[in-house]
């Protein structure tokens, strides 16, 4: 009797064996289901995940009083739960997806195309004129929206508004936003050392964490940057602010120094799309290792 309940335990214990994989298994799970709930707390799936939440207290109510037609009503609506929740969150999906094929996972760590690329996206020129510009604006509380374009192409709003393709001088940029003239309302899309177009529409970013105090410009700003890699640059009209918003997030109340510093990140003028990043990497690093 007692040689039987030992092979049971023995039996069951290995059967039960923790291995390496189930623990990547685990910290992989719990590292999305963590960012799936700061995700959904971030937009507007929160709120509507309270409701989906009351629903189920009311079947829970059913079930413990044994209400057979609220039970049978339950049971037929939430067989669709699953497209109706796809329908629901339709933009917070897409918008979920699009933050995560700009990622970039692999190609940060390896690059396939054996060209190098050493040219900044725009010129010092071009950093100089925008940061002119921008607090040109600010001192006279100018409103100012202006997108700069980085590896995600912004063709879509750029359709939206008028196309210029000029050079980008501060004198044009101070004209463009001038009240009550034509190309003031809207935004400015920048690509490379060129405005493409003016009174642009920009998605209106739907974050319920962003500060009441933010107005239409700031929060298309936010919008913009939540679903492409672009840096946005605005000044507010109501305090002659200037403010940066990048990854869905943003950034208030900036210095020239500051925002000059946004741009040269932007502009990166040390771009090397060479042949395996990783290997290159760590030949420098034994190269430096070498020298001293």
């Amino acid at each position: 009797m007692r040689g039987s309940i030992w092979n049971s335990i023995s039996q069951y214990a290995a059967f039960n064996t923790v291995h390496w994989n189930d623990l990547v298994d685990v910290i992989i799970l719990s590292f999305l289901i963590y960012e799936i709930m700061v995700w959904i707390k971030k937009t507007r799936a929160w709120v509507l995940l309270k409701g989906f939440a009351v629903l189920l207290g009311f079947i829970f109510i059913a079930w413990a009083f044994r209400l057979n037609t609220i039970l049978w009503l339950g049971k037929n609506i939430f067989s669709l739960g699953i497209t109706a929740l796809v329908i629901v969150f339709q933009p917070e999906l897409r918008k979920a997806l699009e933050q995560l094929g700009r990622q970039n996972l692999i190609s940060s760590v390896f690059s396939f195309d054996s060209s190098k690329d050493t040219e900044a996206r725009f010129s010092d020129r071009t950093v100089n004129e925008l940061v002119k510009a921008v607090f040109e604006m600010a001192k006279v509380k100018t409103g100012a929206l202006i997108v700069i374009e980085k590896k995600t192409p912004l063709g879509e709003y750029e359709r939206t508004g008028i196309p210029l393709d000029s050079v980008l001088t501060s004198q044009l940029l101070i004209n463009i936003f001038e009240k009550n003239t034509p190309l003031h309302d809207g935004a400015v899309l920048v690509r490379g050392d060129r405005i493409v177009s003016a009174t642009c529409y920009l998605p209106l970013s739907d974050n319920l964490l962003l500060s009441k105090e933010l107005g239409t410009r700031h929060r298309a700003a936010v919008g913009i940057s939540e679903v492409t890699d672009s840096l946005t640059i605005v000044v507010s009209e109501e305090t002659g602010g200037v403010s940066v918003a990048s990854e869905g997030n943003i950034r208030r109340n900036l210095t020239q120094e500051e925002l000059r510093a946004q741009l040269v990140i932007v502009q990166d003028k040390t771009q090397d799309t060479g042949r395996f990043k990783l290997w290159k990497g760590r030949v420098k690093k034994h190269e430096k290792n070498a020298d001293k």
